[in-house]
């Protein structure tokens, strides 16, 4: 395992949030001395901290997308690319880089202040929001949509989150463990460092990538070539800007920290509030070009207005589980394909899309048809539940009698002979054989 930079201290590691900064700031400054590895125990434990708040952070970024959902494939592309893929790329390359600033150790922006303030925002912004780019031009028909835009850059950023809070973790618990007279136990050191990065800025990787995803959806949004070509490139300028003054504070004995931490409270409060904003604007352009489909002809008004009320299709879906597996990845296909079809009719009229979008449009139509009879459109009636089903088929079968049928009485329950039991007709021509 490659060897991690570790630095020496004069003094005992302090106690509290505050000592812990200090502490780390002061590891930031230092060069020399190393141990061999992290350790593999720790991973665990550092990894279930920085769980705490990266599952939560990308349940909420795939709750944004849940109008447009692009599906659980690409949602994992990008939390794997910013979580693995970003990571392997920044590490390298800031190392390099901070080595020709001159600066004196190993390179990492972790223990040069330089490295984490002039060179790792830059890295680390393009390496995160490469995974975006890349989805927006080879999916160009398919992720038209501003919510999953900034929703994709928000999961990059939180992966990259994740897995850059298990390597701090783990780096100071491993320090603490090998270095006597710190004062502070291992576990304490690192449920404080996680109370900081994990609690109270778990939103500064995110919320730097969403400033690069927000400028691509503008982009994506346009007809002006100038905006198509500046929103990305302020989107990213603004990010690394963002990172940096972030990296400064945290990294120098600055007094102004905690005023700019409450000014990112602010601006994250502001993204919040945009993002709500854009996800009931995607609710009335679902409505409205669905409309439009009703007036082609090509989808009835029920289709339509079941098919853009949110509550109407949870309670589908809701309906489609309990009718089978079958069921319900139909009718959960029928709403993801009806939503990317209004996308794509919004694209095509503002000339956002080329002509393959029209082919893409037919195939859409052609495949609503085909789920139509297996899909739930509308959740109407009262729903039977399997244990219900169970439970009045136990019943009809306790109500039987026990034990064989009297003599003389049929399968059910009346009397041979009776007016109440129809015989088969009999052939006139019957009689007995002639002798």
């Amino acid at each position: 395992m490659a060897a991690v930079d570790v630095p020496r201290h004069d003094r005992p590691l302090r106690r509290g949030v505050p000592g812990q900064l200090a502490a780390l700031r002061s590891r930031a400054r230092h060069r020399g001395g190393t141990i061999q590895g992290l350790g593999t125990a720790v991973i665990p434990k550092a990894a279930r901290l920085a769980a705490y708040t990266a599952v939560p952070l990308a349940v909420l970024f795939i709750l944004a997308d849940r109008l447009r959902p692009q599906g659980l494939w690409l949602w994992t592309i990008a939390l794997v690319w910013g979580g693995l893929v970003s990571t392997a790329i920044a590490a390298p390359i800031n190392t390099w880089a901070s080595a020709h600033l001159s600066v004196v150790g190993d390179g990492d922006p972790a223990t040069s202040l330089r490295g984490a303030v002039f060179i790792a925002p830059f890295v680390e912004e393009a390496a995160k929001a490469t995974v975006v780019f890349w989805l927006a031009i080879l999916l160009r028909n398919r992720v038209t949509s501003w919510l999953s835009t900034v929703a994709l850059a928000g999961l990059s950023g939180t992966g990259f989150a994740f897995v850059e809070n298990i390597v701090y973790y783990a780096r100071v618990y491993r320090y603490v463990s090998v270095t006597s007279g710190t004062g502070v136990d291992a576990q304490q050191a690192m449920d404080q460092l996680a109370l900081v990065r994990g609690g109270m800025t778990f939103f500064a990787h995110p919320l730097f990538t969403l400033m690069t995803g927000i400028g691509l959806a503008t982009a994506l949004g346009a007809r002006s070539k100038r905006v198509r070509v500046l929103a990305p490139l302020t989107g990213f300028l603004v990010a690394a800007l963002l990172h940096m003054v972030f990296n400064f504070t945290a990294s120098a004995d600055s007094p102004v920290g905690l005023m700019l931490w409450f000014v990112a409270l602010s601006l994250v409060g502001t993204v919040v509030g945009v993002i709500i904003t854009r996800m009931r604007r995607e609710r009335a352009l679902l409505r409205a070009r669905l409309a439009d489909y009703v007036r082609f002809g090509w989808l009835d008004e029920r289709e339509a207005v079941a098919l853009s009320r949110w509550r109407v299709r949870l309670r589908a879906r809701w309906y489609a589980l309990w009718r089978g597996p079958g069921t319900y990845v139909a009718t959960w296909r029928l709403q993801h394909l009806a939503t990317e079809l209004a996308g794509l009719r919004d694209a095509v009229g503002r000339g956002l899309v080329d002509a393959t979008a029209q082919g893409r449009e037919a195939e859409l139509l052609e495949e609503l048809r085909a789920l139509r009879p297996t899909a739930v459109l509308v959740g109407e009636g009262a729903l039977e539940y399997p244990w219900q089903r169970w439970w009045r088929a136990l019943r009809e079968l306790r109500s039987r009698p026990a034990g064989p049928e009297p003599l003389g009485v049929g399968s059910d329950g009346l009397p041979l002979g009776s007016s109440g039991i129809e015989y088969s007709p009999v052939d006139p021509r019957w009689g007995p054989p002639e002798q």
